[in-house]
């Protein structure tokens, strides 16, 4: 049997000091789902860059900093040693400067952006912290908070409307990120919760091969690394694209 509590997550830096505050904040996963952001604002005819920055800081407010914190605040996950205040500090100057971007869309863009910070707020924190008997912290949620959401918003705050390329892009970034929720869950669950694997694979000629936690999780891990490295750049290409 092989021990296998280690670090929460690939990217989980040894406990302590400003190495909490780079976990916390999820970094791969961070700026794969503010992707969705720039591939929605990406679509629109006419790129503000503007309002693409804002959008992306109150999403980095919002998801990168409330959502990490409150989640963090939720029953310890990644193991920091942050204190319970700092965390409810955090999540409150990060909702509360997200809700501050959205009011300025909703002066200079359209009145319908209050829709959109609503959904925001009541996504951040039902789902991180397990409101309503955790019926809204499930894979489908999930796909349709970080995926589908960021994508609509970046679209709306650029147009003012929603169209069907905009709901298209939705669809396959919650898509995408239902895929990275099953790769991660089995992974999540043995750095967090098994305390031990043990067992062997027989192959046809008859070789043994030890299982470990390790072989476990290696290809799901490696798969979201990649994903979490190409979905930036798809959506850097399309922004580039847009603005030359």
């Amino acid at each position: 049997m092989t021990d296998v509590r280690e670090r929460a997550a690939f990217y989980v830096l040894p406990s302590g000091g400003w190495r909490d505050y780079w976990s916390l904040l999820h970094p791969p996963y961070t700026v794969w789902h503010l992707s969705y952001v720039a591939i929605g604002a990406a679509l629109a005819p006419d790129l503000h860059v503007g309002w693409l920055l804002e959008t992306l800081a109150a999403f980095f407010l919002a998801m990168g900093l409330a959502a990490h914190a409150l989640d963090e605040l939720n029953g310890r996950p990644l193991r920091t040693r942050i204190p319970g205040g700092v965390l409810i500090a955090i999540a409150v100057v990060g909702l509360g400067g997200a809700i501050a971007f959205g009011v300025h869309g909703v002066i200079e863009v359209s009145p319908w952006l209050w829709a959109f910070i609503v959904a925001g707020v009541f996504l951040v924190v039902a789902y991180n912290m397990e409101l309503f008997g955790g019926v809204v912290h499930s894979d489908l949620w999930f796909a349709l908070a970080w995926g589908a959401f960021p994508v609509l918003t970046a679209y709306f705050a650029q147009t003012a409307t929603v169209r069907v390329e905009a709901v298209l892009a939705a669809v396959a970034c919650a898509a995408i990120s239902a895929a990275q929720r099953t790769l991660s869950t089995p992974v999540r669950r043995l750095r967090r919760t098994v305390v031990g694997v043990r067992g062997e694979v027989e192959l046809n000629d008859g070789t043994r091969e030890r299982i470990d936690a390790s072989a476990i999780r290696d290809a799901p891990e490696r798969a979201l690394r990649w994903l979490s490295l190409a979905m930036p750049l798809v959506a850097t290409a399309l922004v580039i694209a847009r603005l030359s």
